[in-house]
């Protein structure tokens, strides 16, 4: 290569398929960088050496230098290049190298063709696309592109509804994200974003589909006291909380307990959830070992939640010792759908 390249890394899938492997052979970066919070599930079962930004891509490829590369694999050839167009709208005037694994595309968004991209699709075989993106301003309304019908819509990791066409438009009124079109509304998930007041659409963390379709490897059970973490309807952010002295997460909402469950169980981490049936089968269902779910009868999974976040002590705990107190103080207003063994 003309010169090192760095590759941010975006999506589990191109780690699940396979896709990062002939990258990285082809490529040899300097550097694998991870942004967001399934892939570095993905990249951490892969055993591939990457570092965990945690952040979107746009803020981490802004603070590196031009021989950076983002690689991706959307879900189909449109929605992977919806996607670019996204994070290279966020950085212009500054251009984007694009690798996009589902079209074998090498998109170079904003940027002319130099040795460097050249060298890309040579050593890739990736076909070399020259194209322009607009700066993103601030706007009260938003079109997400890409959608499947049928597929889970997400706004900041909360699920809003299913799509009903292939562009789901949303607006702002009074502070409080309202469906337009193209969209079956989750009335639920609307109210959960209710307190947060946007103003501005543009920067706002939008998506539509599974955050994953693989399933996780099972890591070896953490065992002893240590902290437990409460989990109220932000399992995207859960890599933020989690450390080496976790042993164990209480989470409340369905799909929260599912993206918990899918990424604590390759850590060995056992987790508590608290349903009330509206999954959106966003990730395949994982647990690891000493888990349990709990399905509210006749309340809902919020209400129990606030209910018993005072009963989660804030420093060290006995995974199983809290697990049995919970269970016995919830009684007959929960039935177990998930036994812990």
């Amino acid at each position: 290569m003309p010169h090192p390249i760095i590759l941010v890394v975006h999506g589990p899938e191109i780690f699940d398929a396979g896709d990062l492997f002939f990258l990285i052979d082809r490529l040899a970066p300097s550097r694998i960088i991870v942004a967001g919070v399934m892939a570095r599930t993905a990249a951490e079962e892969s055993g591939i050496p990457c570092e965990f930004a945690g952040l979107p891509p746009s803020m981490v490829i802004r603070d590196l230098p031009p021989e950076t590369a983002l690689a991706n694999l959307g879900k189909t050839p449109e929605s992977g290049k919806i996607f670019g167009e996204i994070v290279a709208s966020r950085l212009t005037p500054r251009g984007l190298i694009h690798l996009e694994a589902s079209s074998r595309t090498l998109y170079l968004w904003n940027r002319e063709p130099d040795a460097l991209s050249r060298e890309i699709a040579g050593k890739t075989g990736y076909a070399l696309e020259r194209i322009s993106s607009q700066e993103l301003g601030s706007y009260a309304s938003r079109t997400i592109r890409g959608c499947l019908p049928g597929e889970a819509v997400y706004v900041n990791g909360i699920v809003i509804g299913q799509a009903t066409d292939p562009e789901v438009v949303i607006r702002v009124e009074r502070g409080a994200i309202i469906t337009v079109s193209g969209i079956r509304p989750k009335m639920h998930g609307l109210e959960k974003l209710a307190d947060l007041q946007f103003t501005d659409l543009s920067h706002v963390w939008c998506k539509s589909g599974s955050v994953r379709t693989a399933s996780p490897r099972t890591g070896e059970l953490r065992t002893g006291p240590g902290r437990v973490l409460f989990i109220d309807h932000c399992g995207h952010r859960l890599y933020d909380k989690i450390t080496p002295g976790t042993r164990g997460i209480i989470s409340i909402g369905d799909d929260t307990t599912a993206v918990c469950g899918h990424i604590a169980a390759h850590l060995g981490i056992p987790v508590f959830g608290i349903v009330d049936g509206d999954a959106d089968g966003i990730v395949p269902v994982s647990f690891a070992t000493g888990s349990v779910v709990a399905r509210a009868i006749r309340e809902r999974d919020d209400d129990i939640g606030m209910e018993i976040r005072g009963m989660v002590p804030e420093n060290t705990a006995d995974w199983d010792d809290l697990i049995e107190r919970l269970i016995r103080y919830l009684g007959k207003r929960v039935e177990i759908v998930r036994p812990g063994r």
